[in-house]
């Protein structure tokens, strides 16, 4: 297994908030300045997007919604933009986006590979 080092919270962590890593840090930081500007307004951190409701099985076991938390929502000219950081896409994240894509067509999904 390789040996991934991660940033302690409170080297992820500003205004409040504790990010999964310095790069959506520092991206959450540029988005501030952006939205100062009037460039952006209405920034997020961490919206939910719910993706499948909730349903019951035959036997009545309820199976859980499936949700996707952004990194960031926004506006920009006129349409929400949903950002995610990302350094490498997972198996989970690719079915998430597809999903996201089909529920939400009129939001921009904005991917920063860092």
């Amino acid at each position: 297994m390789p040996n991934i080092r991660v940033a302690s919270k409170s080297r992820r962590s500003c205004d409040g908030y504790v990010f999964g890593s310095l790069a959506e840090k520092e991206r959450y930081q540029q988005l501030k300045l952006i939205e100062q500007s009037g460039e952006i307004h209405n920034l997020t951190v961490h919206p939910s997007y719910l993706l499948q409701e909730s349903f019951y099985l035959t036997n009545g076991k309820k199976v859980l919604p499936i949700k996707y938390v952004a990194d960031f929502s926004y506006w920009e000219h006129g349409r929400i933009i949903v950002e995610e950081v990302k350094g490498f896409e997972t198996d989970v994240w690719k079915i998430k986006k597809k999903m996201f894509l089909n529920r939400y067509p009129n939001c921009g999904l904005r991917i920063i590979k860092i």
